[in-house]
């Protein structure tokens, strides 16, 4: 059953469409388990139906015209309980609908599982029988099986069917879910983003032109069968000739009709060859991983490194070509990276939507700095086939629309008028203080990591610099830059900014940022080698920085240093020492220069309890909100699947936030927040009231955040923070603090961000 239930996805997962995805699930799924039916209902959640979308036993015709309510029939009794239901006599079940044109009145014995994927109901997976007896134990935990396995491949089937307009009988214009990871609004042209040798994220794209797409596969085919000869020829002492024989099925594969006749088809059906070829080689690893020998199943592997070898041959034959972007390019890709985001030019770049990552990772950090919007973890995000189309990106809700229609487009574009209105309106608040109506002040700086946002921020109203995030020039680069390089790039900071104050964070690499030339390989990053860790392990690079720090703060006195990722106070200790003998050796050399003022960010757990501890040592408190929500919740902010479990209103996190906020006052350090938090207009109100002495966020969001600061009393905020206190789950925070923005009328923030 096993080997059955990998075929059965593995042919699902490589479906065109929606169509075709069902058709193969009632098809193999009646095989496996010898009922006389397999039927498929999907959910259509704008009709409020379950909708039978595909069936092997019961009438043709029946398909896209039966239609139950939610609360209808058995299958809706399967919905509502979210379990099996199985039934010995489905027709005397008070539930049991009869819809004629199905033909299910032969049928008695009934068993249907809920197919259910991110705690929403996708449809319903039934089977029937003649006879009157109840499904054995075995046949419906292997049902269920099939339905929980099935849930992702489906909706990612649903997704490219839809794409398509293939299939619309169930679903319409649904969006695709994913997190929101910058705020705003992109209508635009998706650009699809990916890596020369990743086969399966290639996109589909038109072939210009049909006969030198052909030519270029044929010689990218001849190649690789060149390299393959000339690899067996070097074997042919080495391994025996049943090893050998490998070298001999490749060259096979790769004769007259097989792989390259299949590739040729599809090119001249339109295709280009990359894409052609991506088809190509998922049919064929199709039907090795359906065969029931094992060594030839095996094959499926081969046959995937053949289709790496010929793509790789095909990418370096392209001439390089000046890179288009449409006026309003909306980035696409399985994981877009900050260099991917720096080939778009600017003034061009609308938006950004990534298969992988959520709203804590870097790119979409980089994304909120530059004011565009982002959508990240779009598990169903079916990248190959959505290059070129017209999307919309809703970075408030986490939702994409693919080709939407007419409806959903004029949505949205109200959606952008209303926000330039609002965009106009913060515009005026640019000059005015960020001061309490009760006469406190909260300084309000940016977070940045590119010198490209020194003149935005500047223009922001911003009152400094609260983190610049040095790890930016580490990794544009292919080796650690140099002591001198370093303190050019600080030194330009520093000197924009002066004499407003500006903390530079030192190298806060690991996790979801990685150098290239220093790879690091952890089964679990987030919990391993990073931040301070690295610093500290490696004194030769860090000193470098530390020098290159103090050195560009010569003559001026507006830098404060952040270290990163603090777990003790010996990490402290240790990371001061070396500040100090930094500071000693410039001195000795004959520089004169000051020590600087020192913070620490609060990310961990352990460092939440020893906060009066860390604060003697230091001048100034930074809480890193994003990993310290992460490690609090044991929630990896970088994986969709559990991205509704982080939110940094947690009835924990906020507590946690005050025992830092007491602690640090207790020792008289002043502290402020850093993390996303500090950027959300509703969490502002809570850390006003805790008595935050600054926040530093993206410049998008500086705006806002200040008409929240200008509009509320601290007393008001104590008072908003205190009975915040009392919820006992996020949602319930966040809805009682929007409800306190209406109220204030700042309303436009509220539906801005819905």
């Amino acid at each position: 059953m096993l080997s059955t239930l990998r075929r059965i996805i593995q042919e699902v997962t490589v479906a065109k469409d929606l169509d075709q995805a069902l058709e193969v699930i009632v098809l193999r799924v009646k095989k496996a388990m010898d009922v006389d039916v397999c039927s498929v209902y999907m959910t259509d959640k704008v009709q409020g139906e379950n909708v039978l979308m595909a069936t092997d036993g019961l009438n043709d015709e029946a398909v896209g015209m039966v239609r139950l309510k939610k609360d209808q029939g058995l299958i809706g009794l399967v919905g509502e309980r979210e379990e099996p239901v199985n039934l010995d006599d489905a027709p005397m079940h008070p539930r049991y609908q009869y819809f004629p044109e199905s033909g299910e009145e032969r049928y008695h014995a009934f068993l249907g599982v809920p197919i259910i994927h991110h705690r929403e109901l996708q449809g319903v997976l039934v089977v029937q029988r003649h006879s009157k007896r109840h499904f054995s134990e075995d046949k419906v935990t292997f049902l269920v099986t099939i339905a929980a396995q099935l849930a992702g491949a489906i909706a990612h089937a649903e997704a490219s069917g839809g794409i398509d307009g293939l299939h619309s009988k169930a679903r319409g214009a649904a969006p695709l879910q994913g997190q929101p990871g910058a705020p705003g609004v992109a209508i635009g042209t998706a650009v699809v983003n990916f890596t020369a040798t990743n086969l399966e994220v290639i996109p589909d794209r038109v072939a210009g032109d049909v006969k030198a797409e052909v030519s270029l596969f044929k010689k990218a085919v001849k190649d690789v069968r060149k390299d393959i000869q000339s690899m067996l020829k070097r074997m042919t002492e080495i391994l025996p000739a049943e090893e050998r024989a490998l070298f001999d099925a490749y060259l096979l594969m790769l004769e007259g009709d097989g792989i390259s006749g299949e590739v040729v088809r599809r090119i001249k059906q339109g295709n280009w060859a990359a894409g052609a070829l991506r088809e190509t080689i998922a049919e064929h690893m199709s039907a090795f991983d359906a065969m029931e020998d094992d060594y030839l199943r095996e094959r499926a592997e081969d046959v995937r490194d053949l289709g790496r070898r010929i793509l790789e041959k095909l990418r370096s034959q392209e001439p390089p070509k000046p890179k288009k972007f449409p006026i309003r390019t909306v980035l696409v890709g399985d994981e877009i990276t900050a260099s991917m985001l720096a080939e778009v030019p600017v003034k061009r770049l609308a938006g950004v939507v990534s298969r992988r990552g959520s709203q804590t990772s870097h790119v979409a950090i980089l994304a909120r700095a530059m004011g565009i919007s982002a959508v990240m973890g779009v598990d169903e995000l079916p990248v190959s086939h959505i290059d070129g189309r017209s999307i919309i990106v809703d970075g408030y809700t986490g939702r994409i629309f693919i080709n939407p229609p007419p409806t959903v487009r004029d949505e949205f574009k109200h959606l952008l008028r209303e926000e330039a209105e609002l965009s106009k309106e913060l515009r005026e608040l640019r000059e005015k203080p960020a001061i309490t109506p009760d006469n406190v002040g909260i300084p309000l700086y940016i977070n940045s990591g590119l010198l490209a946002d020194i003149t935005p921020s500047l223009k922001s109203g911003a009152e400094g610099l609260g983190l610049y995030r040095t790890e930016f020039p580490f990794m544009v680069r292919d080796r650690f830059p140099g002591e001198d390089e370093q303190c050019k790039i600080y030194r330009q900071v520093l000197k924009s900014f002066s004499p407003a104050p500006v903390t530079l964070r030192t190298l806060d690499i690991g996790g979801d940022k990685m150098l290239p030339y220093f790879p690091i390989e952890e089964d679990n990053p987030f919990l391993g080698w990073r931040g301070i860790r690295i610093s500290l392990d490696h004194p030769e690079i860090f000193l470098v920085q530390l020098r290159a720090m103090l050195r560009a703060s010569a003559g001026l006195s507006n830098m404060n240093l952040l270290f990163p990722m603090i777990n003790s106070v010996a990490e402290v200790d240790d990371a001061l020492a070396l500040l100090r003998r930094a500071h000693y050796e410039l001195i000795d050399s004959g520089v004169s220069i000051s020590m600087p003022h020192v913070g620490v960010m609060i990310e961990i757990p352990s460092a939440v309890y020893q906060v009066r501890e860390l604060a003697r040592r230091v001048n100034f408190i930074s809480v890193g909100t994003n990993d310290l929500t992460q490690y609090l919740l044991a929630v990896d902010r970088n994986n969709a699947r559990v991205a509704d479990l982080y939110d940094s209103l947690h009835p924990a996190v906020l507590r946690a936030l005050q025992q830092i906020v007491d602690g640090a006052k207790d020792e008289k350090t002043p502290i402020g927040v850093c993390g996303e938090m500090a950027g959300d207009p509703a969490a502002a109100i809570l850390l006003l009231g805790m008595g935050v002495d600054n926040l530093s966020m993206s410049a998008a969001n500086l705006p806002r955040v200040k008409w929240v600061i200008r509009t509320f009393t601290q007393r008001k905020a104590r008072m908003l923070l205190k009975e915040a206190l009392t919820f006992e789950y996020a949602h319930l925070v966040r809805h009682f603090l929007n409800a306190a923005l209406e109220d204030a009328g700042l309303g436009g923030l509220v539906r801005a961000g819905r």
